[in-house]
């Protein structure tokens, strides 16, 4: 018996026109930590309100195992958060997550991702959120996704504009001692459908259904 049988979320992928994202296996989820160890931001800025990147590069690389496996590890229908690797011509870049909490009721998702700093300024980011919110829109039936990036980070923004996001208010948040805002941002599913830049395919999903709170 396979385990996708025990655990269906294994046989769910995403592949656009460059990547392929999906649940990572042993030998890439220690590349993403290692990517992670190498760095995946210029230092001098913390683009996360969760500041998990000011550590030393081994603390960085445990943390992201740990995520990963903490998101296994408390998946209900109910509290979900999809970590995706991201994989272009079979290497790690990065990753991708999509999460939710009372989907079924909300049809809410929020996302996150990161890439390696060598894959920065390639469309990746763009590529690779275009791919879950297909995922929500098109396969989960999402009526909201949303982000939000500190006012200082335009390559973030930048992939929400293209993507058909509004401004939907800020935050304040203290990083690294400093009162920083944040930029909340919302698409809707009308929006969506009028800013597709990338066709993406989903298998593997209709036995997932139940694991996202759906019937």
């Amino acid at each position: 018996m396979s385990l996708t049988s025990h655990w269906p979320l294994a046989g769910l992928r995403l592949t656009t026109p460059r990547l392929e994202l999906r649940l990572p296996n042993p030998g890439e989820l220690a590349a993403l930590a290692s990517l992670a160890a190498e760095g995946v931001h210029d230092p001098a800025v913390q683009p996360f309100a969760a500041a998990w990147t000011d550590v030393e590069p081994e603390q960085r690389a445990r943390g992201v195992l740990q995520y990963h496996w903490r998101c296994w590890g408390e998946w209900r229908p109910e509290d979900w958060e999809l970590s995706l690797v991201v994989l272009r011509d079979g290497v790690v870049v990065g990753t991708q997550s999509i999460g939710a909490r009372n989907f079924a009721v909300l049809r809410e998702v929020h996302t996150g991702s990161w890439l390696g700093r060598a894959h920065h300024g390639q469309g990746l980011g763009t590529e690779m959120r275009a791919a879950v919110l297909h995922l929500a829109f098109a396969g989960l039936d999402a009526r909201h996704a949303v982000s939000g990036a500190f006012a200082d980070n335009t390559a973030s923004l930048g992939v929400s504009g293209k993507l058909g996001y509004r401004e939907d208010g800020v935050e304040h948040h203290v990083v690294r001692g400093r009162d920083v805002v944040l930029r909340r941002l919302r698409l809707t599913s009308d929006r969506w459908r009028e800013h597709r830049p990338v066709p993406v395919k989903i298998e593997g999903l209709p036995e997932c259904l139940p694991w996202f709170g759906l019937g």
